[in-house]
């Protein structure tokens, strides 16, 4: 067995392209820590510059025979993890907007008791219907509406294509609406 600590980054990747997992495991090994201070200094989050680096090697070894680096390895490896972590920074951005809208949005409604049982109802009328979707469907869905996964995010998680995401996510929002129609009107006018 060879000793593959002395074979250079690009020797190492080369072996991983083929499938070589020791290969893998090294440069895994050189290289998980460094990238982990990297987007651990950005983020000041353990669990989530873990999961960076960790869907980084993973998506690696998935992709390994559609990746070309034309730079070095670390270069390459640094590079991604900045851009996993600016990705990570801006769904952040994005959510926190969200939240904060939908709290100003709900700031100067009447609390009334009857409006949160009507919205609770409505909420719960959702509910009842996305449970009525097909189960992958129905995961796609929640998946990109309520953990806000992109669509590449999704087809590379489940190994389906975009389009195949795309799809259910049409076929899902169709049959919701449909459902919700008459919901949306008695909500609407409930409260105007």
């Amino acid at each position: 067995m060879q000793d593959l600590t002395k074979f250079s980054d690009e020797n190492l990747f080369r072996a991983c392209i083929d499938g070589n997992e020791a290969s893998f495991e090294e440069l895994y090994n050189r290289y998980w820590y460094k990238l982990y201070a990297e987007a651990f200094k950005r983020l000041r989050k353990a669990e989530i510059a873990e999961e960076i680096i960790q869907d980084l090697f993973t998506s690696i070894w998935l992709n390994r025979q559609k990746i070309t680096i034309h730079s070095s390895i670390s270069g390459y490896l640094f590079t991604s993890v900045r851009y996993l972590v600016l990705s990570y920074l801006q769904k952040e951005l994005v959510r926190n907007n969200y939240k904060s809208y939908v709290k100003g949005s709900f700031k100067d409604v009447d609390n009334s008791t009857e409006m949160i049982i009507s919205f609770n109802e409505l909420q719960e009328q959702i509910e009842s219907h996305v449970r009525l979707l097909p189960e992958k469907c129905r995961y796609i869905y929640e998946l990109s509406r309520k953990e806000f996964k992109t669509n590449k995010e999704i087809a590379d998680l489940l190994g389906i294509s975009e389009k195949t995401v795309e799809n259910q996510l049409t076929k899902a929002l169709g049959r919701l609406k449909i459902a919700v129609k008459a919901l949306i009107i008695y909500v609407f006018l409930l409260f105007y």
